[in-house]
């Protein structure tokens, strides 16, 4: 190849060239960080509990996601997750966790900035929240909750339908 035609060869994927002209105006979404953020575990029956969980065992799990702007193209998302274990002889364990994540966002359309928060970022975080939950209730003595995936766009899209507000003020 002569040298003259290299010069004038499209340069390629590597970041020096037109190729890469390109891809700086697609969507983008970068994990930045990944934390817990608030975190609380109590098994105030325990050591009865670790025995058997008595009559009637019960689990209530609830998951919620804030979202908001923390610099420029900057954003967090907080999965925000409750599981409560009680019976009839009284509460086996109760935990909360708020995992977060920071994620830089660039060249998303305004009008789907939200879902990009409320259903991509989320989704992203599950696998993590889903281990720190499994851990903790082992590590006090449990069997693990392995919690079912979730299906954050049909969470997104049910709080739209009820004309609910979707908070993109900063999280807590």
């Amino acid at each position: 190849m002569a040298k003259n035609d290299k010069q004038n060869s499209p340069k390629g994927a590597n970041g020096d060239g037109p190729a890469d002209a390109k891809a700086g105006s697609q969507a983008q979404l970068n994990v930045l960080a990944q934390y817990v953020k608030d975190f609380s575990f109590e098994s105030p029956g325990a050591p009865q509990t670790l025995q058997g969980p008595g009559e009637n065992p019960q689990l209530q799990v609830g998951v919620n996601v804030n979202a908001g702007p923390r610099g420029e193209d900057i954003y967090e998302a907080v999965v925000h997750l409750e599981a409560h274990a009680k019976s009839d002889t009284g509460v086996i364990y109760n935990v909360e966790l708020d995992f977060g994540g920071l994620f830089r966002i660039k060249n998303v359309p305004e009008d789907m900035l939200q879902p990009v928060l409320f259903v991509d970022c989320p989704t992203l975080l599950f696998p993590f929240v889903r281990r720190v939950i499994a851990d903790v209730v082992r590590d006090g003595g449990f069997p693990p909750l392995m919690l079912d995936p979730i299906d954050f766009g049909r969470l997104y899209a049910q709080n739209l339908s009820k004309g609910g507000d979707v908070d993109m003020s900063q999280p807590n």
